[in-house]
């Protein structure tokens, strides 16, 4: 059957414009166009609106049947600060998260897409997150992406939780953007490979209820004050033995980051800096379960949320995967989305 897709006619107030992407194998869908700009001033106040008014738009992007469980958002806003480029918003299966890594590189990507400049010349964006106004950096002859991202540092070292199956687990907590909670695979003798992630998603949950009580979380943003996620990390079960480290994120409800985290990797090199492992203009590279990864670097030392923090650089490769005219038709009865695992 032949069908001209020009002949379909679709009432426009509901169409939501998207292009999808991918940063080391992490889905990210950017809302473009087709939703009414988010109120508040500044980011933190535009997350709050959403978590309040738009979660029906959550919901139909992200879930099943235009999403699934693992997918992420991003949505495009009017920045908070007049020197910056645009402002954007987060979006997972579970609400709005703070900062997120892979979503910058991807952006700045298509930032490139859509425009042109001197190949030889580095063109530099702000970008205005809830965790603060991020720097990104692309040339026109390089796929290569970088952003300095926000302060990243230490909230604890060696805390400790139980599980039944696995016993006393070790666990630091840093900031990168968000808290997460690391744990050496090898010391639970779990694997962090693909056909592992089943396990990988129950463990990472278990431990994120253990360990979440027991934080008492001190950014000076409220809004922050969270743990987003578990990262297992192996320094042995590599794809490339050249690399450094692997991760392994699960974050939000039970999602699983198929690339490293940026903002994860940003908090990890925290820790190394605080354990002496890194020192301040060193890189290491750090892969996700797929293989593919991020570099990542500590730029500078500074003092940040009144402690001692290290000013991240994460550089990777983002790539188109398609675009989208999603209808979100008011009489469809699972408008909402659902997801099955």
């Amino acid at each position: 059957m032949s069908l001209d897709l020009n002949a379909i006619k679709l009432d426009k107030q509901y169409v939501v414009e998207c292009i999808d992407t991918h940063t080391a194998g992490e889905p990210l869908r950017t809302i473009v166009a087709g939703i009414p700009e988010p109120q508040g001033q500044t980011m933190l106040a535009k997350r709050r609106y959403c978590q309040s008014e738009y979660e029906h738009f959550r919901r139909a992007l992200m879930f099943e049947p235009r999403g699934h469980a693992d997918m992420y958002g991003a949505l495009i806003t009017q920045p908070e600060h007049p020197s910056s480029n645009f402002g954007v918003l987060f979006m997972h299966n579970e609400g709005y998260s703070t900062m997120c890594g892979h979503a910058i590189i991807a952006l700045t990507q298509l930032h490139k897409h859509a425009n042109t400049h001197n190949g030889h010349e580095e063109v530099a964006l702000s970008i205005d997150t809830p965790a603060g106004t991020i720097h990104s950096f692309y040339r026109d002859d390089s796929d290569i992406v970088k952003f300095t991202n926000v302060p990243a540092f230490v909230h604890c070292l060696d805390e400790s939780v139980h599980l039944p199956l696995y016993g006393q687990v070790s666990c630091d907590v840093a900031f990168g953007g968000a808290f997460y909670g690391f744990v050496n695979a090898d010391e639970l003798d779990i694997s962090l490979s693909l056909d592992n992630h089943s396990e990988l998603i129950s463990v990472g949950q278990q431990i994120k209820a253990q360990l979440a009580p027991k934080l008492n979380l001190d950014h000076p943003d409220a809004d922050m004050n969270f743990l987003y996620g578990i990262i297992f990390y192996s320094n042995s079960q590599l794809h490339n033995t050249e690399h450094f480290s692997r991760h392994v994120c699960i974050f939000a409800e039970g999602e699983l980051d198929r690339s490293p985290t940026g903002t994860g990797v940003s908090a990890r090199v925290a820790i190394l800096h605080q354990r002496n492992q890194l020192k301040k203009g060193q890189s290491v590279f750090i892969e996700g379960i797929l293989g593919a990864g991020f570099h990542v670097a500590i730029d500078a030392l500074c003092v940040a949320y009144q402690r001692d923090a290290i000013v991240p650089v994460v550089s990777g490769q983002a790539y188109i995967t398609g675009t989208h005219q999603f209808y979100l038709d008011p009489q469809d009865p699972l408008i909402q989305g659902f997801i099955l695992r």
